[in-house]
């Protein structure tokens, strides 16, 4: 697993309490070329938390004291909560779902774009922020979900400008937005996710073996799960 990347390589997973992430700190944790997995979130040591930007900085500079990384993967993001669902229509939009899931999907993790970046390793390095394929606005054929499509799509802008300025500095990075595709996950579960939705570990699985080919090349791109490049 994950054999474009140094022997014995340093990997770092945030939003790793949700599905997804604990798959992918999973799989790393069983993989006997991995030297080290970090598991960040709220309620871990260091805490993250995206609607503390202190607690973001902080984590970075208490993770800067050890090895560089040559794995970061985001994991986290928001598509509804307890208190609200993706609107369907204009009617349905309002600030305070708009702020919240910003703050998750675009906001969190421009800062860990910011912060974290500097941790990469310059031998070989790969950051990935978990997107959505409704994220494109290319593709975008059916309308609806707002903040989340939005919310997304800026995140991709993030990644593509970022992308940009660490390869001045750091040729052998790669910089990605990263679909998922469906799995079976809370976020996933009221839009027929246990019957449409692939296992997380399969999920994490394919996305591994995505970022393992990208080369430098690709960095500041767009990815399905499958090795496809989606549109903007």
């Amino acid at each position: 697993m994950m054999d474009s990347l140094p022997d014995q390589f340093h990997a770092l997973v945030t939003g790793a309490s949700g599905t997804i992430g604990a798959a992918l700190v999973d799989l790393l944790t069983a993989s006997p070329r991995c030297a080290s997995v970090r598991g960040l979130h709220r309620q871990s040591s260091p805490r993250l938390d995206f609607a503390d930007e202190d607690s973001v900085a902080e984590a970075a500079r208490q993770l800067s004291h050890g090895p560089r990384y040559h794995l970061i993967i985001n994991a986290a993001g928001l598509l509804h909560t307890d208190a609200f669902m993706p609107e369907k229509r204009l009617a349905d939009l309002n600030a305070t779902q708009m702020r919240a899931t910003f703050e998750a999907n675009t906001f969190g993790p421009a800062l860990l774009l910011r912060h974290f970046a500097p941790l990469l390793d310059g031998e070989r390095a790969i950051m990935a922020m978990l997107s959505a394929k409704v994220g494109s606005i290319g593709d975008n054929r059916l309308g609806g979900w707002y903040s989340y499509r939005a919310s997304k799509a800026a995140l991709n802008m993030l990644v593509r400008t970022a992308a940009i300025e660490v390869s001045r500095s750091q040729k052998n990075s790669v910089l990605v937005a990263l679909h998922p595709g469906t799995v079976n996950s809370p976020l996933s579960r009221p839009f027929r996710g246990e019957t449409i939705g692939r296992p997380a570990h399969d999920a994490a699985a394919d996305m591994l073996r995505v970022l393992d080919a990208l080369t430098p090349a690709a960095s500041g791109s767009f990815r399905s799960y499958n090795g496809d490049e989606l549109p903007w």
